[in-house]
């Protein structure tokens, strides 16, 4: 029997859109193996697929067998569900690679050493392989007529426009990894978002038409911002799961700059809280919005389980660091890794080494040795206001000489130049 229930589980925390009639009762009665698609085109999985992993993660912790299929085959297909045009094909060596690091990710969440529960990881190119055109047009696409793939969505929708015979036969795909899970893991549910809805009814039409079986089917909401704007993206475009593609730091400020509206939504579905320890944040979160409370739990709670708790520390650091007016608190305590994650796209500079050996007055690198200010006059006005930092210590003496002492890491000095303007200057030999 399941340790608790997983509908329910869904429900409060706003992760369920729909499901089809008789899943929760078999769901209550027995541990069920269920699973969830995942797009291999690329070698990371993002923010917007941590919905679903979520959900696998909830199915195995109420005692049910999860399994991610990572689509080798539709990968070199594509799927038109939610998109306005054909994307583009994957070789089979790319996916290979994209599949293996995704797996690594999805270990963080899922286990795979959980006895009869365990996760699987699955590739459905390897039955799709062997498998030829013929074999599928008679032993698959002859149980779906046209008229109810015709009605899909994620078909009509694009009927206008256009779209190939290959993105047409994508819920055909689909349908039939539906099917060959039920007949060799004995998959009995599938998940995804709601834009999946129609292809994963095709698989459960599908078992029913062709094996005259029973498989059922749920859907969680697709999460978009209050302020209408795509979850899932930053000012740089999309936050990845992989640290070398959205650093730690700026995976932590993605989730620190929710909003009030938006954090009580994600704080229910990204993290592993119980809803009386949300329900308790949230009232305290209240009482002073400008603490932020609810962010910071969210961020601290998946930033350790995407990176670690080191990675945590040192944006919280770093952050601080930035954030804080504390004089004491500056950028020699920060590792060098960070800082230029933190400064990458600002303006950069590269000087002399040497020049720094005897002293180098602060006006001459602000006006000749950089162009940070466009004369000496202005440096100087700027300086005596007290609107020039190194390394986030005001300075506001003209004569100020920097030596190499002050450089971080022996190599870099961060200017600012009132309140939002950063450079970075490197110390080349």
């Amino acid at each position: 029997m399941p340790e608790y229930s997983f509908i329910d589980e869904l429900k409060w925390r706003r992760m369920l859109h729909d499901v089809m009639p008789g899943t929760e009762e078999l769901l209550n009665k027995q541990m069920v193996t269920g699973y969830i698609g995942f797009d291999p085109t690329s070698d990371s999985l993002g923010v917007g697929n941590l919905v679903q992993i979520m959900t696998l993660l909830h199915f195995q912790k109420a005692g049910h067998k999860p399994i991610a299929l990572v689509g080798g085959a539709t990968g070199m297909v594509g799927d038109p569900s939610g998109k306005s045009k054909e994307r583009n094909l994957l070789d089979e060596a790319t996916i290979e690679h994209n599949l293996n690091c995704q797996k690594i990710q999805l270990e963080k969440f899922l286990d795979f050493n959980n006895g009869e529960n365990s996760a699987e990881i699955v590739n459905n190119y390897d039955w799709f392989k062997n498998l030829n055109f013929l074999e599928f047009i008679r032993d698959v696409g002859k149980h779906i007529s046209v008229n109810y793939m015709m009605a899909k969505d994620s078909v009509s929708s694009r009927l206008e426009k256009g779209m190939s015979f290959t993105e047409f036969s994508y819920q055909l795909v689909q349908g039939y990894d539906f099917y060959w899970l039920y007949k060799n893991k004995n998959v009995l549910l599938q998940m995804g978002g709601s834009d999946q809805w129609g292809n994963i009814v095709t698989g459960t039409e599908l078992i029913r038409r062709k094996d005259q079986g029973e498989a059922f089917a749920l859907t969680t909401p697709l999460i978009k911002k209050a302020d209408g704007t795509k979850f899932g993206k930053s000012e740089s475009g999309n936050v990845w799961l992989d640290p070398n593609k959205t650093s730690p730091y700026k995976f932590y400020q993605f989730w620190l700059n929710s909003s009030d509206e938006d954090v009580k939504n994600y704080i229910r579905i990204f993290t592993l809280l119980s809803e009386n320890e949300i329900l308790n944040l949230e009232s305290e979160h209240d009482q002073a919005p400008h603490l932020r409370l609810l962010q910071k739990t969210l961020a601290k709670d998946i930033t350790i389980r995407v990176h670690s708790e080191k990675d945590f520390q040192n944006a919280v650091d770093a952050s601080e660091i930035l954030f804080s007016k504390d004089p004491e608190k500056t950028f020699s305590t920060m590792d060098v890794k960070t800082l230029l994650e933190i400064f990458e796209g600002v303006p950069n500079y590269e000087i002399d080494s040497s020049l720094f050996g005897s002293g180098l007055n602060l006006i001459e690198l602000l006006t000749e040795h950089t162009n940070i200010f466009p004369s000496r006059g202005q440096a100087r006005e700027m300086i005596l206001a007290n609107a020039v930092s190194v390394n986030k210590n005001k300075i506001n003496n003209v004569d100020h000489t920097l030596n190499s002492g002050e450089l971080i890491a022996g190599k870099y000095l961060i200017v600012q130049k009132g309140k939002k303007n950063y450079y970075l200057i490197t110390a080349k030999a």
